[in-house]
């Protein structure tokens, strides 16, 4: 099966592009996280794959099937909103079989299909379970259950996990994504959490302005950001300014950093290194000298900020590789080319 295929997808309103010549393949079977600060135009995005809203121009191909004119009811695909919009006045399982008993199904399918879908959501045994006995997370799950319930081929969550406490958001991310596994259905989620993306995803989209800034798996869009922006976005990182002096060497504030080259014909530039790439030291030699400004112990790990010339590099390391450096102290920090991605002017 081919997946879903959104070719040049615009929405205009007014003069306003939300989306903007949106262009993503989704081989079939794939867990994609739509990723991108509020207005990025990612839930814009969703609605007009879930038929809710009616894009300007462009087309959105599911399975080999133009899909663009037809309406929400006739994609085959099940939605999840953020507010989750149960019935409260019905019991968790006449939730779950609201669209079959609407399709027609008989009382002894629904009946069989709800069993399957509580269990597959492990809540055998809550069919007659008023919904407003539910905890936050067994809403959740019967939400996503709910959505099951005709077999879509295509399964859309809008920051479905948002109103969840941290513990078990977490919790829940891991859940949705071994059930997404073991269905196989290709899933899209919006989300502003890069964390819950880097958890789930495996194809990670981030948004910015309405355009596809960056579309990778997450360990390539961590590793190997596209830009400053994307870089920045996804967990911590260091941007720092980058030059070619006189001696045709690349310096990083003032030091030159031996193996690190430019692009050719470039001689300004952003370099990202995450915190947990940056080594801690005695001062001299290729190491950046500064001064220890913060030290955040988080348990698992030890944040350590250090000053340079009024710019603050982030160094992470475990307790087991703790330095025990004392706010003031001066400290050499460096910088391995290898993990450095040097990212333009």
């Amino acid at each position: 099966m081919s997946g879903l295929n959104i070719n040049a997808i615009t929405k205009k309103f007014g003069s306003f592009a939300a989306v903007d010549n949106v262009q993503l393949n989704v081989p079939h079977g794939t867990f994609v996280c739509l990723l991108g600060p509020s207005g990025c135009g990612k839930t814009t995005l969703l609605r007009m794959i879930a038929g809710l809203e009616e894009p300007t121009s462009g087309a959105i191909v599911l399975d080999g099937e133009d899909i663009t004119p037809l309406p929400t009811h006739k994609r085959n695909l099940g939605m999840v909103f953020q507010s989750l919009a149960l019935f409260p006045h019905l019991s968790v399982g006449d939730n779950i079989a609201y669209a079959l008993r609407i399709r027609g199904a008989s009382k002894e399918e629904q009946k069989k299909r709800v069993d399957e879908l509580l269990s597959l959501i492990h809540l055998p045994g809550f069919a007659d379970r008023p919904v407003a006995k539910l905890s936050g997370g067994q809403r959740q799950r019967v939400a996503i259950a709910r959505a099951l319930a005709l077999s879509p081929k295509l399964f859309l969550l809008d920051e479905p996990l948002s109103a969840l406490d941290a513990k078990l958001r977490e919790a829940m991310q891991v859940e949705l994504r071994q059930l997404q596994q073991r269905l196989g259905i290709t899933t899209i989620v919006v989300t502003h959490d890069q964390r819950e993306a880097m958890t789930m995803a495996d194809l990670v989209v981030v948004m910015g302005h309405g355009r596809i800034l960056q579309a990778a798996p997450p360990i390539e869009i961590y590793r190997k950001p596209a830009d400053a922006f994307v870089a920045d976005f996804i967990g911590i990182t260091n941007l720092l300014p980058a030059e070619v002096d006189s001696a045709g060497r690349t310096t990083i504030l003032g030091t030159a950093i031996p193996g690190l080259a430019m692009p050719a014909g470039q001689s300004k530039a952003s370099v990202s290194i995450r915190p947990e790439d940056v080594h801690l030291g005695a001062p001299g030699g290729s190491a950046i000298t500064g001064e220890v400004s913060f030290v955040r112990d988080l348990g698992g790990t030890i944040e350590t900020f250090v000053e340079v010339g009024g710019t603050s590099i982030i160094a992470v390391t475990t307790p087991r590789e703790r330095h025990d450096v004392p706010v003031g102290a001066k400290v050499g920090v460096t910088l391995p080319p290898a993990s450095c991605v040097v990212l333009g002017s």
